[in-house]
């Protein structure tokens, strides 16, 4: 479904069915480039995002890292 709409599509495990990134909230990922690795058993999706991608309203929700041992935050939420 990505593929054909240009628009991520995931599956809800919660939710038991697909869904589009954004379509409530208006916080879209279009897909620019879908590569995949080489045993085929990794997906990259390459997009452009609007508006935050995560629910605690940062840019992605890979904004803790752990270095020595430590988790630290990398970025705070958007504005507005």
């Amino acid at each position: 479904k990505t593929l054909e709409t240009r628009r991520v599509t995931y599956w809800s495990r919660s939710r038991k069915e697909f869904w589009i990134k954004g379509e409530t909230s208006g916080h879209t990922q279009e897909l620019v480039d879908f590569r995949v690795d080489c045993d085929r058993d990794a997906l990259l999706m390459i997009i452009r995002q609007v508006g935050p991608a995560c629910h605690t309203n940062r840019r992605t929700c890979f904004y803790t890292s752990v270095r020595d041992g430590e988790e630290r935050e990398l970025m705070g939420p958007m504005e507005g």
